[in-house]
């Protein structure tokens, strides 16, 4: 079985290629603004650089030494998606997770989103790989529990790990193993486009009052050397929704909405609010987004170990990085 699996991965997976043979060498002046500007005739785009250096700008997202060699991705907004010779009905492996999550995971974007495809890629190049099935639940609430908690799934995606080096408490940390991360996002502060907040250090932010939405992590303002909530640095306010934070950003109740990027130019354009709203180009956070498998699991580590190896595996090669280009070409296309 796995020999016909191996062999039907050899014969029907195939990515669809964006060009990736641009490249950049930094010279003096140039910052990621100017480099975005000059590629994409629109600085906003600068995080599309950082998507497709994240080996290399990691810890040092906006400032990299003279010399420093860039890939710049093109942004093809074709969708044509992976074929998925894994992913069977009664499979030997079962997967869980949720639509109305674009670009990352939804049934209505191509190849169901990009984690999807990222997940799918990551075990075919995984040792031994195996067949799957996805079930889709919408209502995430239940996914870590009882649903994969209770061993009902292998596998959930995807997730938000959080700061469990400082608070192993969690009960995420302490139920679950975390894959390596599947993508990074960048966690970004919208203000109003006339707004004089600037945000070049975490000393700016002291007095702000933030927005996020109920139920969306805080983590990255309690980690180390960062207590904003414990010491009252900022004011929090946790709105019904992302719609409420952007009203009372535009009511100036707030001074900034606080979400990932994706998230954030989604509402900025169905709100109507291109112009009048933008992020700050410093990020607030980096967040990863990851496979959870339960640690009651009788396998769990021997899945931890077959995906971790396939995701290294791809992202060696040059189809992860189409994947998040091509989506990321997706993305950008519907908003303009």
């Amino acid at each position: 079985m796995r020999y016909i699996l191996a062999l039907l991965i050899a014969l029907f997976s195939t990515s669809v290629s964006a060009e990736y043979e641009r490249k950049h060498k930094v010279a003096v002046g140039d910052t990621i603004f100017t480099i975005a500007e000059q590629y994409f005739q629109d600085y906003q785009k600068w995080s599309v650089i950082y998507y497709g250096n994240q080996d290399r700008l990691s810890g040092a997202l906006l400032e990299f030494p003279v010399g420093t060699v860039l890939n710049i991705p093109c942004l093809p907004s074709n969708d044509q998606a992976d074929a998925t010779p894994l992913r069977q009905v009664d499979a030997e492996m079962k997967l869980l997770t949720g639509s109305k999550y674009a670009p990352f995971t939804d049934r209505g974007w191509a190849g169901d989103g990009m984690i999807t495809e990222i997940v799918n890629a990551a075990l075919e190049n995984s040792p031994y790989p195996v067949s799957y099935e996805i079930t889709w639940d919408d209502d995430w609430s239940t996914h870590l529990s009882p649903q994969l908690n209770d061993k009902n799934f292998d596998m959930g995606f995807p997730w938000f790990r959080p700061n469990c080096e400082e608070n192993r408490s969690h009960e995420r940390c302490g139920n679950f193993h975390f894959s390596e991360p599947l993508v990074e996002l960048l966690i970004l502060l919208f203000t109003k486009a006339d707004n004089k907040f600037t945000f070049e250090t975490d000393a700016d932010i002291a007095g702000k009052t933030l927005c996020r939405p109920k139920g969306y992590f805080t983590h990255d303002l309690e980690r180390k050397g960062r207590d904003w909530l414990r010491q009252g640095v900022i004011t929090l306010v946790q709105a019904d929704s992302p719609d409420a934070c952007f009203d009372l950003l535009l009511k100036g109740q707030v001074d900034a909405v606080e979400v990932n990027e994706f998230l954030g130019w989604t509402k900025v354009n169905a709100l109507g609010l291109k112009g009048l709203v933008e992020p700050l180009r410093r990020p607030l956070s980096i967040e990863g987004l990851h496979v959870l498998i339960s640690k009651k699991h009788w396998r769990g580590t021997t899945h931890l170990y077959r995906f971790n190896s396939g995701l290294e595996e791809l992202k060696k090669s040059k189809r992860y990085d189409d994947i998040v280009s091509r989506h990321l070409g997706l993305f950008w296309a519907q908003l303009e």
